[in-house]
């Protein structure tokens, strides 16, 4: 946050109640992202997760003397691609430079970042917070201030030694994409709902893999409060949140923190924190320093990064479809409400397993099983899309059995489980178990005039109470074993009743 505008509008509707009336949290996020690529930033070290401590190291990254940085091409890309997903500014010229000051965990003792001439000026997020209780969201612009290459620092490991400390070099010189955003959130739902639209565009672009649980896309998360209306407050930094859960718990933690202290008569000061999810609370790190505290000045082992608008046309042809452009097209294409659809194109890998089972399909129904029937399912045994049992083929074929009323709707879902816990083709399930739905209107009429017949008092109650025709349907569906063609049943009952 270098700069302090407030380019929300319109006015915000939430505020945080105090003892001394009502006050309004303002929010800005810093974003670090991890490039995807095979290589480091300015190494040929690999950047696989997971590897032996210290393994992935080459000599520039443990800043042997002499070693000199060399840029890697894709991780420029990379960044380029995600500048363009965010409808941001690409600066054909920019400038690394050194950023310095001391950490363990820092072989070089200064990080090569940038800082006046970022790769990526501004650009703009749009999220949609809700839904609220009538079913509606509310659609805000967050801004983006720029976003910038840099490298990634080691990690200290404190609970390897009773009395020392470790460190692990694997991640030191990973590259950074650093996403500022503009102070333009008011909420702890705005700032959650900004992550997890931001992480949906980059797994889109396929410029970051988004797994915060392994540290390659975190957030810094800048919160201060004022009344509403009134001059920004004095704000303060929470380092390195690694959970879009804990991002929303941080902001409020500290807005009660800010709002106390203000209350009780004491001030603000600017510094960095830290959250703790096990006590619901943040804590002081450091003073907050400014950007003249890290006496930054141009690497002098690297040029000044220069493309042109040629090569940002040539990325800019090979894009993907990014979350928004898909959420309006399979709306208008497939019928679906605004809420289904979000849900549909939250990630990338549930927007293909909807596309793949509604190819040449019912659009609504494909939605409805995968929605209710497939992300329900998973949700219950803790799974994500990447590990279902079913594919889009087999929960098609469940749909075209559907449309083609060879089962029921109640079969269906016995057909689901089947499926789900054995695989195999489900049409050929259905036939080799009998499944079929019963469409025989002489069958059914049998087993509903069985119904009405043993259930007098039922049939006077119906005359009243047309309701309870319900009654008689389900009575029906279970004597012939859910197999029975719904709407013949219905059908049946209300005429055998007179209704």
């Amino acid at each position: 946050m270098t700069e302090l505008i407030d380019t929300r509008t319109p006015e915000p509707k939430r505020f945080i109640p105090g003892a001394t009336g009502d006050w309004e949290v303002i929010i800005g996020l810093e974003v670090h992202a991890q490039v995807s690529s095979n290589s480091k930033l300015f190494s040929g070290a690999s950047t696989e997760f997971g590897a032996e401590a210290n393994s992935n190291v080459s000599l520039v990254d443990a800043a042997m003397p002499g070693m000199l940085p060399v840029i890697n091409e894709e991780c420029v890309a990379q960044a380029v691609r995600t500048g363009l997903g965010l409808k941001a500014e690409i600066n054909l010229r920019s400038v690394f430079d050194r950023k310095n000051y001391f950490y363990p965990d820092l072989p070089q003792g200064y990080q090569i970042s940038q800082f006046k001439d970022p790769i990526v000026g501004e650009g703009v997020v749009k999220i949609a917070v809700g839904p609220d209780k009538q079913g509606n969201f509310e659609e805000v612009e967050i801004g983006v201030e720029r976003l910038h290459l840099e490298q990634d620092a080691g990690k200290s490991m404190h609970d390897q030694h009773p009395t020392m400390s470790f460190v692990d070099l694997n991640r030191t010189g990973i590259a950074l994409m650093e996403i500022v955003s503009r102070p333009d959130m008011r909420s702890s739902d705005e700032a959650k709902a900004f992550v997890t639209k931001l992480r949906t565009i980059l797994r889109y672009l396929g410029t970051c893999d988004g797994n915060m649980e392994q540290g390659s896309m975190r957030a810094d998360v800048n919160v201060s409060v004022r009344k509403p209306g009134g001059e920004f407050g004095t704000r303060c930094e929470i380092k390195n949140v690694n959970s879009i859960r804990f991002v929303g718990q941080a902001i409020e933690a500290e807005a009660r923190r800010q709002i106390a202290v203000i209350e009780d008569g004491g001030t603000i000061s600017q510094e960095t924190r830290l959250y703790d999810p096990a006590k619901g609370e943040t804590r002081s790190m450091r003073s907050k320093e400014d950007a003249h505290d890290y006496r930054y000045f141009p690497d002098p082992d690297l040029l000044p990064l220069e493309f042109s608008r040629e090569y940002v046309d040539e990325l800019a042809k090979d894009l993907p479809e990014l979350p928004d452009e898909k959420l309006e097209r399979v709306r208008k294409d497939m019928g679906l409400s605004a809420y289904d659809a979000s849900i549909l194109v939250s990630e990338k890998s549930i927007a293909d397993y909807y596309e793949k089972t509604a190819k040449g399909r019912d659009g609504k129904l494909a939605a409805n099983w995968v929605i209710n029937n497939l992300l329900g399912k998973l949700k219950e045994e803790g799974h994500n899309i990447k590990e279902a049992p079913v594919s889009p083929d087999q929960i098609g074929g469940i749909i075209d059995l559907i449309k083609a009323n060879t089962i029921s709707g109640q079969i269906a879902k016995d057909l689901f489980e089947i499926v789900w816990a054995q695989g195999g083709d489900p049409a050929a399930i259905v036939e080799e178990r009998g499944m079929k739905q019963v469409t025989d209107t002489g069958a059914i009429e049998t087993a509903v005039d069985e119904i009405i017949s043993a259930n007098p008092d039922k049939v006077a109650e119906v005359k009243e109470k047309p309701k309870m025709a319900g009654w008689f349907v389900g009575q029906v569906m279970k004597a012939t074993g859910g197999k029975a063609s719904p709407q013949v049943v219905n059908q049946l009952v209300r005429e055998k009743l007179g209704l």
